[in-house]
């Protein structure tokens, strides 16, 4: 996999540090990157499956009113 350098701000990565609970820059940077990928994957995913429960009930048919 190909290798990509960032510069962040110091304070900025030690928060993440901190909150990620590792020792490393970069483990914590690349935690958080992976942790927003899969939180933007199970959007979709629940997106997807909202939209498709929409598609399924506009497609049954309507009891007569009146």
């Amino acid at each position: 996999m190909a290798k990509v350098n960032v510069s962040l701000d110091a304070e900025l990565v030690v928060e993440v540090m901190v909150l990620a609970g590792v020792g490393s820059p970069q483990d914590a940077v690349e935690l958080v990157v992976r942790d927003y990928i899969a939180r933007g994957h199970r959007t979709e995913a629940r997106t997807e499956l909202r939209e498709q429960g929409l598609r399924e009930a506009d497609a049954r048919p309507q009891e007569p009113q009146g």
